[in-house]
């Protein structure tokens, strides 16, 4: 389909053909359209999918009344002429167009990284420069300092930033995941017999950070069988790039973290897969777009052109057939620095699991903006559960001041996505129901736990 073509025609047909236009007259004809030309056009197609959402009604109807009284029904029913005007006004101007936005080298980073190689902030009159960061500490405090305007964070991390946990409270915004599931418990070859977490006491374990998914995903995994996170094993923050390092030398004994970690262990033959975090919560979220609401309430129109071309990066990342494409984006040394096989297997999700056997999971990895609020309530449970937050928790309130759901919602819909009606839902962990509603009977129903 091509965006531009013209919908009062009865030859034009508004459904995707090829992939970006029916034919090459109509892709010759988006390239002459410009300005106001290109901005009508553009009102024309959405009020005219919206009327005759089958596109055969409308060709039928075209072809019956002539394409000017076609027009001219439709402009009497809908005010053709002011919607044009409005969509053709230039957009507010940017506070700042120069902006840095650190990362970590991971593919739970996909959106942000690849929206600066496939053009998305160009898209929004950005220029990006992505930062490749160390570790998480060195993400936060560089955040909190001002020397980069937004950051690639894992999901808590907002949340304990904005309630003084690890460092000075400061008000702290996520208003979009960026990615979904995209982890896994990995384990050193010499345990390939050892698949019962039973059989893990005295383990070495590493995860990204202690505020993150990744801990409260490998403690929440352990305590189902009846190992007690802080007592049994040994659990220590290391960064994602420094992980297969440490499986190689021995200093640990698995790992839950990120990917293409976990697939690098295997690719380096140190390391096989043992789970996937989809099978622990399928749909979990992990990491996250984060901003100051300094950031957010003093350069309105930047954050909304930042984050807007996040959601639209991220809307690309969702379709399966964009994937190998994007992973020899981000692959390169200034990104990832992985070979593109192994970020290939991770996006596809057909990947070897070091243990002989290749898997298809499609969804193993996934790109969803939405920052459920009912994710924010289960993390600040597990905060609790563990001692990281102490008192009475208004979990609500908080949810609702750092996971920004309207500013999602509203650019969601402009990237062509459908968005939740709601900001909150039931979520299964490992067959237990998590009801956001009721997150204090939620937690004390936890034999192993701190608080």
């Amino acid at each position: 389909m091509s965006l531009f073509s013209n919908p009062f025609s009865d030859t034009t047909r508004l459904r995707c053909q090829c992939g970006q236009h029916n034919t090459q007259e109509a892709h010759d004809e988006a390239g002459r359209l410009e300005g106001e030309a290109l901005h009508a056009r553009v009102v024309e197609q959405a009020v005219m999918r919206a009327l005759f959402p089958d596109d055969g009604m409308r060709r039928r109807f075209i072809r019956a009344v002539g394409a000017p009284t076609a027009m001219a029904a439709v402009s009497a029913l809908f005010p053709l002429g002011l919607a044009k005007e409005a969509f053709a006004q230039p957009a507010a101007k940017l506070e700042k167009t120069d902006l840095k936005v650190g990362f970590i080298a991971i593919t739970c980073a996909t959106p942000i990284i690849m929206a600066q190689p496939m053009g998305f902030y160009a898209k929004q009159g950005l220029k990006v420069d992505v930062i490749k960061t160390a570790g998480w500490a060195v993400i936060r405090d560089k955040t909190l300092n001002k020397e980069y305007d937004a950051a690639h964070m894992l999901s808590p991390m907002p949340l304990a930033i904005s309630l003084g946990l690890g460092a000075s409270a400061q008000p702290y915004t996520m208003p979009a995941v960026e990615n979904i599931n995209g982890q896994a418990i990995t384990l050193a070859m010499k345990h390939k017999d050892k698949r019962d977490p039973r059989q893990w006491k005295g383990f070495k374990f590493a995860v990204p950070f202690d505020y993150s998914m990744h801990n409260y995903l490998l403690r929440y995994y352990l305590a189902e069988a009846g190992l007690d996170p802080d007592r049994d094993v040994q659990i220590r923050s290391v960064p994602p790039p420094e992980m297969v390092a440490n499986l190689r030398a021995d200093n640990i004994d698995g790992f839950l973290a990120p990917d293409p970690v976990n697939q690098r262990a295997v690719y380096d033959g140190v390391g096989f897969i043992h789970m996937l975090s989809k099978e622990i919560w399928d749909g979990h979220p992990c990491c996250a777009f984060a901003a100051s609401k300094e950031f957010v309430t003093s350069m309105p129109n930047t954050y909304s052109a930042l984050l807007r071309a996040i959601i639209e990066a991220t809307a690309y990342a969702q379709k399966p057939e964009n994937r190998k494409e994007i992973a020899a984006a981000i692959a390169p040394p200034n990104y990832l620095n992985q070979p593109v096989t192994v970020v290939e297997q991770v996006l596809t999700g057909t990947f070897a699991d070091g243990l002989g056997g290749v898997r298809k999971v499609p969804d193993r990895i996934n790109f969803d903006p939405f920052p459920w609020q009912s994710f924010a309530v289960w993390i600040l449970t597990q905060m609790q559960r563990w001692g990281q937050l102490k008192g009475d928790v208004d979990y609500q309130k908080i949810a609702s001041e750092v996971f920004l759901a309207t500013d999602a919602t509203r650019l969601m819909r402009e990237a062509g996505l459908t968005p939740p009606s709601s900001t909150s839902q039931r979520i299964t962990i490992m067959g237990k129901v998590f009801d956001p509603a009721r997150p204090r009977e939620y937690l004390d129903s936890f034999s192993i736990r701190r608080s």
